[in-house]
């Protein structure tokens, strides 16, 4: 796995620490910080590669933080795990509906937690990194244009004609999985694992909520029908007229 530059958001010195010492050995420059007020200091400057945050924050909290980085177009796609003892069904399911992209329940083994972030990683475009040049990682696919419906992963934009659509996170991800293979039945466990991974378990249903809000996000530009629900099946992007 390339060097990443990883933003760690945790205010328990032992906890900041296990993460940095864990992720270092494993190749990556790490930052600590203890709240979300100073992480978007941090972030007004250089986007790292991934986020690691602790739920429960002095001031603003991690939730919070994550809901406030999925409505800026620079921070929309950036990978975040949230590491918190908070462990519920409910509270996992809160946070990734909330926009994280991994839940990691405290106390944890340290080779888990790499490996989950290695995933995300392996998942993820490559970002600007700490030093402002590129972090090493591989970059994203190539932009894709189908039926006059433009998704670029560098910008993270999309454009119909001159038009740029305003997508979330996790619609900009399930539009460029459909993109990329026009015509081709997803099932909703295939886009569970595409967009999501693998090592979070949701369920079903939070496809087809994801899937309504991105035809909302299509549908000014009239997008919104090539987004075709094949009963029984799941999902695929027509490329043809519709």
């Amino acid at each position: 796995m390339p060097a990443a530059h990883i933003l760690v958001i945790e205010n328990d010195r032992a906890v900041q620490q296990l993460i940095a010492l864990n992720l270092g050995m494993a190749g990556h420059v790490v930052r600590c910080t203890p709240d979300a007020e100073s992480a978007l200091m941090l972030l007004e400057d250089h986007c790292p590669d991934l986020i690691l945050l602790d739920w429960t924050l002095p001031g603003q909290s991690g939730l919070a933080l994550v809901r406030r980085l999925r409505a800026q177009p620079r921070t929309r796609t950036l990978p975040v795990m949230m590491v918190t003892a908070r462990a519920s069904e409910a509270d996992k399911i809160m946070a990734l509906e909330g926009g994280a992209d991994d839940h990691m329940t405290k106390p944890f083994s340290p080779r888990e937690m790499v490996a989950r972030v290695h995933a995300l990683l392996r998942r993820a475009p490559a970002s600007a990194g700490w030093s402002g040049g590129q972090s090493g990682q591989s970059g994203a696919h190539d932009a894709i244009e189908t039926a006059g419906l433009r998704l670029d992963p560098h910008t993270l934009r999309v454009m119909a004609g001159a038009r740029e659509l305003a997508l979330g996170r996790v619609e900009f991800k399930l539009l460029d999985v459909l993109m990329r293979h026009p015509g081709r039945i997803h099932s909703r466990a295939q886009l569970l694992d595409q967009v999501w991974g693998n090592a979070v378990v949701l369920e079903e249903r939070t496809v087809d909520t994801h899937v309504g809000r991105l035809r909302s996000a299509l549908q000014p530009a009239g997008y919104q029908r090539r987004i075709e629900t094949v009963r029984g099946s799941g999902y695929r992007f027509v490329g043809a007229a519709a």
